[in-house]
């Protein structure tokens, strides 16, 4: 056997090297090389076992292929993990056989939320909680303060995978959480918990049990400086759903949201407040974005976003200062950054509002972020506002899309959008003029105000 070397490993497409250079030549992304210890060459007849040995019962006997119309669909499709706003970001529960990713900033609350839905689920399955990071002192403790017990709940203090998986053929658990990915490794792979190979060679593993056994599979992922899951890219593709945490440790509310979801919406959801007895839901996330909003400021301006199946507000606010630099200043925060760029270039060109002598802030309270373009005109009307340092009403929301000529678009849902508005206590909405000329919206308690573009709404509304 020959002795291992070092190289260079890139973790978005495993782009090995000698060397390490600041850009893989391969996908082109940057400051992605993994130094780790190359696995030894084996002599020939000898035969490579890292990884094998772990899929032996798969490798010897094969997988049959059955008719299709002879399968059957499992007894609990879903499983309910005790908290509504995870179920609905999971399309309705965690699905048997299923394998989701967890991941978001170190003390954001994952292993809170794991150790929560484990009592939930522990009443009717038999849960398996495997811990890496923790002793089984601190999760008794955390459970004592999250009023936790469970007598179907298994703890596991364990990083080898050998042994979690001896564990799980022991056991036979219908739910596995493993917290987290990255400090699991196969004895056989001659490098560091967390590198590319060995979080690679866990999950496959972990995701193969999952199939064969029918368990539902939870992994927590550490998430790197840039904010992406740690670990080979690969790790995304093979699991069936990848959920984040969002929102910072120092404020009490956190969201929950799917970048993928194999077996349900991507677009739902979850919003969460972090309280001494663990993370509860917000049934209402619209008053709670709300909550504390300023009255009679300029630069403040209510929207209603659909997020998945369910209208949410949002209150956006801006603040437009006159610059002491050469190139004005320009920060967005839960709006995208070239989307604020567009709309005050937009303003200066249609209305010929001077931005560009202008730093301009740009910030969605609550942590929440606006992915979708009916935000357009809210935002403008917030720039507009602390350009003039003018007020917009206290009782009115803007839903619609900007276009560069300075038109307001039609959007989707427009009646969920206006009746959330409505049951909120708004009194002027302004929404798109072709929405309005395509379904007639009556509500007694609001003013629905059509709007065509930008013009018509500084026209009726001058902020």
């Amino acid at each position: 056997m020959k002795p291992s070397k070092t190289v260079f490993i890139c973790s978005e497409c495993e782009f090995r090297s000698a060397k390490w250079m600041g850009k893989c030549p391969s996908c082109g992304a940057w400051n992605t090389m993994v130094e780790q210890e190359e696995e030894p060459s084996y002599p020939a007849g000898a035969g490579k076992t890292a990884g094998r040995s772990l899929f032996s019962d798969a490798v010897d006997t094969g997988a049959e292929a059955v008719p299709f119309d002879t399968l059957e669909i499992p007894e609990y499709m879903r499983s309910g993990t005790g908290l509504s706003e995870l179920d609905r970001v999971l399309g309705g529960g965690l699905v048997h056989g299923s394998v989701v990713l967890l991941s978001g900033e170190p003390g954001i609350g994952k292993s809170t939320m794991l150790m929560q839905i484990s009592a939930t689920l522990g009443q009717t399955r038999r849960v398996l909680y495997v811990s890496g990071e923790e002793s089984q002192g601190q999760l008794k403790l955390r459970a004592k303060r999250l009023g936790i017990r469970g007598e179907n709940l298994f703890l596991c203090i364990e990083t080898n995978l050998r042994s979690i998986l001896r564990q799980t053929d022991k056991l036979k658990p219908d739910i596995l959480i493993i917290d987290s990915i990255q400090t699991v490794y196969h004895d056989e792979i001659n490098s560091a918990p967390g590198s590319v190979s060995q979080v690679k060679e866990a999950a496959l593993a972990l995701i193969h049990r999952a199939k064969r056994d029918g368990i539902s599979v939870l992994l927590v992922g550490h998430v790197n400086k840039e904010g992406g899951i740690a670990g080979p890219k690969v790790l995304e593709h093979m699991v069936d759903a990848v959920v984040y945490f969002e929102g910072e440790r120092q404020q009490s509310y956190r969201i929950l949201r799917a970048v993928k979801n194999r077996y349900g919406s991507t677009n739902e959801i979850g919003v969460f407040e972090m309280t001494d007895r663990g993370l509860e839901e917000v049934a209402n996330p619209s008053e709670m974005l709300l909550s504390g909003r300023p009255k009679g400021v300029s630069g403040n301006c209510a929207v209603c976003v659909i997020e998945g199946s369910r209208p949410i507000l949002a209150e956006i606010q801006a603040l437009v200062t006159q610059t002491f630099f050469p190139s004005p200043r320009r920060s967005s925060t839960g709006i995208d950054y070239n989307r604020l760029q567009m709309i005050l270039a937009v303003l200066e060109k249609r209305l010929g509002m001077r931005f560009s002598a202008n730093d301009a802030y740009l910030n969605v309270v609550g942590g929440l972020k606006l992915e979708e373009p009916a935000a357009d005109l809210a935002v403008a009307l917030a720039l507009i506002s602390s350009l003039r340092d003018k007020p917009v009403p206290d009782g009115l929301v803007a839903i619609g899309e900007l276009g560069l000529a300075g038109e307001v678009r039609a959007v989707a849902g427009i009646e969920q959008r206006v009746r959330e508005c409505v049951r909120l206590g708004f009194t002027t909405i302004l929404i798109p003029k072709k929405n309005a000329e395509a379904k007639k919206l009556s509500f007694p308690d609001a003013e629905i105000v059509p709007v065509g573009s930008i013009f018509e709404t500084l026209k009726q509304f001058g902020a």
